[in-house]
């Protein structure tokens, strides 16, 4: 490769790392053709960018950002691909589903993430990523939990009867 297509790449990758917030290196050197067809139209589906990248190209990506990720280093080593996503877990989940059933060693496999600007070295870690909460499950959970007393508070109004009205202010007066 030229020395002119390497910066281009590098300068790809770089401009695509700043459009992901999220991004998790894995290994899928061992999938056949049909499967990583298969995992490229699941990460189609699902938002996912999934990039097949030389290590030096995008270690040098990395180096032209402003943040430090030298804890990532270590692991471009082999077969890298890229998983880039705006949504936290994502390609952990997408990963986890994918490999359900196979046996023997799985792939692809998490090699390490950077996800809400933390890093995540090693495939113990997949378990703990597909578990987190995107910004719109929180955004969700937040609603819930506001929404619980208004119900209340708006059955007790609508009620009939004044007895209920007259318990909430019990109730609030103990507190």
């Amino acid at each position: 490769m030229k020395k002119e297509d390497k910066s281009i790449v590098v300068e790809r990758l770089t401009e695509t790392l700043k459009e992901y917030a999220n991004f998790y290196l894995t290994d899928i050197e061992a999938l056949d053709a049909e499967k990583t067809s298969a995992l490229r139209r699941v990460c189609y589906k699902e938002n996912v960018k999934l990039v097949v990248v030389k290590n030096t190209l995008f270690k040098r990506a990395l180096e032209s950002m402003d943040a430090d990720y030298s804890a990532l280093y270590e692991t471009l080593k082999g077969n890298t691909a890229v998983m880039f996503s705006n949504v936290v877990n994502a390609p952990a989940r997408l990963m986890k589903d994918f490999t359900k059933g196979m046996k023997g060693e799985v792939k692809p496999q998490l090699k390490a993430a950077y996800v809400q600007e933390s890093f995540y070295i090693g495939a113990e870690n997949l378990d703990a990523l597909a578990s987190l909460k995107s910004r719109e499950e929180m955004i969700g959970d937040l609603i819930g939990l506001l929404q619980s007393p208004i119900k209340n508070v708006m059955s007790a109004l609508q009620s009939s009867s004044g007895q209920a009205i007259h318990g909430i202010l019990q109730t609030l007066e103990k507190r």
